[in-house]
């Protein structure tokens, strides 16, 4: 694809932007069902670097409270998951990864392939380019979420 000789809007960045990730989440989602999880539910693992409480899952997932329980369950149920007290407060309860669940996210990861395809058609300096404008994006992107 040639580069465009004149500025995109801010609409046409916008559009995008939208499509990629929607792209990026059907091949998530599809990378998840082979591993027989929801989206939701492995979009749940991904978000578990450490100990979350279940009202900031459903924070995160924009959610009530209540659906977090059921998706936790499931997890649970597959031992993907498990609920801990919170150290600081007993009545709050943590969501933590088990190394299952770790290593199911991680192959999820791994078996994205549409968007692994299409990130291997960038050379090493637009990988690098493409990962410092992302960077700038994101904070502006997530504080409002």
């Amino acid at each position: 694809m040639s580069a465009m000789t004149s500025r995109p809007t801010r609409l046409q960045l916008m559009e995008l932007l939208a499509a990629i990730g929607t792209a990026q989440w059907r091949d998530f989602a599809s990378a998840a069902a082979h591993h027989g999880l929801t989206s939701t539910q492995a979009k749940v693992l991904a978000q578990l670097d450490g100990p979350l409480p279940m009202r900031a899952l459903a924070t995160l997932l924009v959610c009530d409270a209540s659906n977090v329980t059921g998706i936790i369950d499931r997890l649970e149920a597959r031992a993907l998951v498990r609920r801990e007290p919170d150290p600081s407060d007993r009545r709050v309860k943590n969501v933590v990864a088990t190394d299952e669940g770790r290593d199911v996210i991680r192959r999820v990861r791994e078996e994205m392939q549409a968007t692994s395809g299409a990130l291997d058609t960038l050379d090493p300096t637009e990988s690098a380019t493409l990962y410092d404008l992302l960077a700038r994006l994101r904070p502006g992107m997530e504080k409002n979420a």
